[in-house]
């Protein structure tokens, strides 16, 4: 059932989050970039208000549009989110009739950026009912993939899911503090980063469960077991999430800190030099990796349109390297080449299209790249986010989690919620 606009327009308007006013700043300059990132400004650039000249008003009817069709729109055509009971809910890959961790963690992060305790805790509920191992060699770690009665499909984790949830996860404990059990979310953030180096160092046994983040050279791992251990999933990499568990762990804080630095690293020497195009897989080394199940994953593929998105998001909460700007640039004139309106969705690393659709998920995560992009382009690329139509249809699952993702990022509303009230100026080391 979907709310009405005015009753939803009055609860965004109550939230933190959303203000009465548009808070406008200035467009940075080509040859300008921020001293420091939002962490330590508190400032999250609105590139619809700062380059489309769009109201707050038509800003968050936006978001209010778009969260309102994914989680309670049609059952069949639109919604995304389906509650089950009075307490939980899973988010529904609905091309392939499954739930996973990517989309739950993805939805628990849209919720508590726009202030939705309720849809959080079915999530999270739902995540540690089915998919959360309790004992055994996997404790702490989710079950990447299920069926929506909560069967789980494969027992084996999926890297992104447990970082998307630890974030989140602090992150409603420093909006809506903790409460008791399983709504302790500090606690279970912490037990998450707590099982990811907690297992065996390496193996290439499959039936071994290792570590999420290899120690040595402190990157993430595809999948923490057995061969796939082996190798990275470039979009998987989350330096500033490190940076913020770096200064809010438990333990650890020196290698989140080291994690940081060693993925912004490793995402120069994975991208290619003159595309700015990502695979899908790779190597520790950054070289493409097809993977060992075949599928082409030394490509740009599915995955990888998310390596936009990271990188421009660490660059407007840390602005730690300079690359950062010239990758935005470099990747946005690439697509911009390939025609901003038509661009396929799969590429080879040195441009050479496979694809056959222009699809809304990456039309969201190239305008992501906008707010770490100086070139003037960038403002066709947000503009196109704008327009885009909310993704319905089979595919509004992948599409319309980045979808949304994007329109938060993009509107200044994907922030940081502080564990600790104030910036700490130096990550451990």
């Amino acid at each position: 059932m979907k709310l009405a606009p005015v009753c939803l327009f009055a609860i965004l308007c109550a939230c933190p989050m959303f203000s009465c006013q548009v808070a406008k700043s200035p467009e940075r300059k080509a040859t300008q970039a921020p001293a420091k990132g939002a962490y330590f400004t508190g400032q999250y650039p609105n590139l619809f208000a700062e380059l489309l000249g769009k109201s707050e008003g038509e800003v968050r009817q936006k978001l209010e549009e778009a969260f309102q069709q994914l989680f309670y729109g049609d059952d069949t055509t639109e919604r995304v989110y389906y509650p089950v009971g009075r307490d939980m809910a899973y988010i529904k890959d609905v091309l392939h009739n499954d739930v996973r961790t990517e989309g739950m963690s993805y939805g628990m992060m849209i919720a508590v950026q726009l202030d939705r305790k309720g849809e959080f805790d079915r999530l999270w509920k739902w995540s540690k009912t089915y998919l959360q191992h309790k004992e055994g060699p996997r404790a702490g770690y989710f079950a990447w993939h299920a069926s929506t009665d909560g069967r789980v499909l494969d027992l084996n984790a999926a890297s992104d899911g447990e970082e998307w949830y630890v974030m989140a996860l602090f992150f409603a404990a420093a909006r809506w503090g903790n409460g008791q059990g399983i709504f302790n979310y500090r606690a279970e953030a912490q037990n998450i980063l707590d099982a990811m180096l907690s297992k065996a160092e390496a193996s290439d046994r499959r039936d071994v469960v290792t570590n999420m983040f290899n120690r040595e050279n402190k990157l993430v791992v595809f999948v923490p077991s057995g061969e796939a251990d082996d190798w990275t999933d470039p979009s998987y990499h989350l330096p500033h999430y490190y940076e913020l568990w770096g200064r809010w762990a438990d333990k650890n804080n020196a290698f989140w800190c080291e994690a940081a630095k060693a993925s912004r690293e490793f995402l120069k020497k994975a991208v290619h030099p003159k595309t700015g195009l990502a695979p899908d897989y790779a190597r520790f080394d950054g070289s493409p990796f097809p993977g060992r199940w075949g599928g082409g994953h030394e490509h740009f593929q599915y995955d990888a349109w998310r390596v936009a998105m990271n990188v421009a998001v660490d660059y407007e909460w840390f602005a730690a390297d300079p690359w950062e700007v010239e990758q935005s640039n470099r990747l946005l004139r690439f697509f911009h080449g390939q025609g901003v309106k038509t661009y396929l969705n799969l590429f080879t690393l040195d441009g050479r299209p496979f694809g056959n659709d222009h699809s809304p998920g990456l039309v969201a995560m190239n305008a992501v790249a906008a707010l770490a992009a100086t070139d003037e382009i960038r403002r066709e690329f947000v503009q196109e986010l704008w327009d885009l139509p909310i993704p319905s249809g089979p595919a509004r699952y992948y599409d319309g989690m980045l979808y949304l993702l994007a329109l938060l990022q993009v509107s200044g509303n994907f922030r940081i919620y502080d564990l600790l009230g104030s910036p700490v100026p130096e990550c451990p080391r």
